[in-house]
């Protein structure tokens, strides 16, 4: 399946991880990796992917890890923003801003990791999550 082809869109709220991975198809391929604090200096959980489904580089962010927490996520760029949400307001103002500017500080190791990460051997993706920057 290519980039673009057979869109799963949510147009209501922020999918749940669960949700997203079972709108792949058997042949997509990904790796993941939970990040905790002791990772990324900001309390909860950030998932960071491989290329996984049609939209660009992102990470979501967990208040608990699970499949089936809600959570937001945050596109990989140099100047990041919110793209989907389905955290309460007031979580979300509160831990927006600390996951934005991790991702800021790590935008160009983790578009690396979302287009390539997949073809790197596991001591490649060691050293890639080690070497992330904490906030």
């Amino acid at each position: 399946m290519g980039f673009s082809e057979k869109p799963a869109v949510w147009t209501d709220r922020e999918p749940t991880l669960d949700e997203e991975i079972g709108a792949l198809d058997d042949e997509d391929i990904f790796d993941m990796a939970n990040l905790v604090e002791s990772q990324t200096g900001v309390p909860g959980t950030i998932t960071i992917t491989t290329v996984m489904g049609q939209h660009g580089p992102r990470v979501k962010y967990f208040l608990k890890r699970g499949r089936h927490q809600p959570s937001f996520s945050v596109a990989v760029a140099s100047t990041p923003r919110v793209v989907a949400n389905s955290l309460d307001e007031r979580d979300l103002n509160r831990m927006a801003p600390e996951v934005m500017a991790w991702v800021a500080l790590n935008h160009e190791a983790l578009a690396a990791f979302w287009w390539d990460g997949a073809d790197w051997p596991s001591l490649e993706v060691q050293t890639f999550i080690a070497g992330l920057k904490k906030v």
